[in-house]
């Protein structure tokens, strides 16, 4: 039975989080012996592990004290490096962001990868010096491959690292479909509106990246022009409050609502007409993958692997207030027929003969 590792931060609410919760799960259900080691042993989707994965907590020491934090940093290294120092076949640091996974991964496997879920030059506004001091922290070229979910995040990766290519590898992530398809059918206290387009987004409250005043200065425009329609907003985080006093001053309490974050957002899908995703930036977008799995047109802006959804699954807008507008606006007046049908098997089957070979090592882009 070979033996895996994943680190990240927690198990909240969260793309990422989602994403290894749903790969940790199939891997185990494979046969193999998975661990995942995070810097706080919380989240809502702890719930959602499989019973058999060991999990354990490694929390870097943040003292404000410096010479007390190096030495307890250094002491909580050596205690992880003596018991699992290339002890697995294969680890990954699954949270990009986390130096501490990018440690532990090291440690505990020649066998390992840097698992990358963003186009970075996008999200450090194309600071090439950024980038790079962000992937050398990190020690990006101490592993074995790095994995991106996305082909924009993988070109964008390869314009300042271009010696990486041969080591870095496109996989997206694998879609638990069936589980998807059981939690849409719980019920909700609310439902679906005739006569009324019901448009749906799902994420955290981050405007930075998620530009959910994208969403909020169109909603006002529509209402202006007595467009009948309703946002429901799935999620929370640091600008709930910011997009919440927006809502009240521009008197969109009926067409914009706040759902707070949801452990399980799929019902939500269900009575939903159109999803939309506003961001700035993605890596690969669940969203797409949810949406797809629950037949729910798009409207997305231009974020990695956008292709995938235009003139297939929904509408494509520029990064601007003006195109989602204008895309919502369609959508009310026309709809969107989706053009294909998602099939979730073949996409994981791909999926997995691409993991396969990252978990063996071999050559990804033989």
């Amino acid at each position: 039975m070979k033996k895996i590792l994943f680190s990240a931060y927690s198990l909240d609410i969260g793309g990422i989080e989602k994403a290894l919760i749903t790969l940790a799960n199939y891997l185990q259900e494979k046969g193999y012996d998975i661990t995942i080691v995070l810097e706080k042993k919380q989240g809502v989707f702890l719930q959602e592990l499989n019973s058999k994965i060991r999990l354990v907590e490694y929390t870097p020491d943040d003292s404000q004290n410096i010479l007390k934090r190096k030495l307890n940093n250094l002491a909580k290294r050596v205690k992880f490096y003596l018991r699992y120092k290339n002890k697995f076949d294969f680890s990954a640091s699954f949270a990009t962001y986390s130096m501490m996974g990018s440690v532990v991964s090291r440690i505990a496997s020649k066998n390992n990868c840097l698992w990358c879920h963003a186009d970075y030059l996008t999200l450090f506004n194309d600071n090439k010096a950024e980038v790079i001091k962000f992937f050398k922290d990190r020690k990006y070229n101490k592993f074995k491959n790095i994995v991106f979910v996305s082909e924009e995040g993988k070109k964008s990766f390869l314009k300042i690292f271009p010696q990486m290519a041969k080591r870095t590898v496109v996989c997206n992530n694998l879609i638990d479909y069936k589980q998807i398809e059981k939690l849409a059918t719980e019920k909700i206290e609310i439902s679906k509106q005739e006569n009324v387009v019901t448009f749906l987004n799902v994420g955290r409250h981050d405007e930075r990246q998620k530009r959910l005043t994208r969403i909020i200065e169109s909603a006002k425009k529509l209402k202006d022009q007595d467009c009948k329609f309703r946002i429901l907003l799935v999620g929370d985080g640091p600008d709930r409050e910011l997009y919440e006093r927006l809502v009240k001053e521009n008197h969109l309490e009926e067409q914009i609502i706040f759902m707070g974050k949801q452990q399980n957002p799929y019902p939500y899908f269900k009575i939903a007409d159109c999803v939309l995703l506003t961001s700035d930036y993605e890596g690969y977008p669940v969203t797409f993958l949810e949406s797809f799995v629950l037949n729910v047109p798009i409207i997305t802006t231009k974020v990695s692997d956008y292709q995938q959804v235009e003139g297939k699954y929904g509408y494509v807008a520029e990064k601007s207030t003006e195109d989602v507008y204008n895309k919502m606006k369609l959508f009310i007046e026309k709809g969107f027929e989706i053009k294909e049908k998602f099939e979730p098997e073949k996409y994981n089957s791909q999926i997995v003969n691409k993991l396969e070979k990252i978990i063996e090592g071999k050559n990804v882009n033989a």
